[in-house]
């Protein structure tokens, strides 16, 4: 049995005015190659994906308590006692506004194998 090629497409993507959660489901979907025909859930058939404008998403829902962007907390835990560290959106935001898409793409991702190379198709601009 042949191995067919992958055909990996260039997706470019504008950010402005969109919602975040929204916007990284159809990223997760199409790096994972499931707007494809061909699309088989064990096999990265997915594309390439550039997104533009990520510091002008559009932050909706709960997150917004307020007109501040307290209502989302990221979390990290060290594996030690008292090593729980908390980052609010508004922090990451202010920081790196590519990073909370990030997050937010990669928790939509299945947690298998496959994640790491599909992250790194990924690239996010914050112009």
């Amino acid at each position: 049995m042949a191995t067919r090629a992958i055909q990996r497409d260039k997706v470019k993507i504008d950010a402005t005015g969109q919602s975040i959660g929204r916007l990284a489901s159809n990223i997760a979907r199409i790096l994972q190659g499931k707007n494809k025909a061909t699309y088989v859930p064990y096999h990265d058939q997915g594309d390439y994906i550039e997104v533009r404008n990520a510091a002008k998403v559009k932050i909706t829902g709960k997150k917004l308590s307020g007109k501040l962007l307290s209502g989302k907390t990221y979390y990290h835990y060290s594996g030690y006692p008292g090593g729980m560290k908390t980052t609010s959106l508004q922090t990451v935001m202010a920081r790196n506004p590519a990073e909370a898409l990030l997050r937010a793409v990669k928790n939509m991702l299945p947690k298998n194998r496959l994640q790491k190379g599909r992250l790194k198709r990924l690239k996010v601009h914050n112009d």
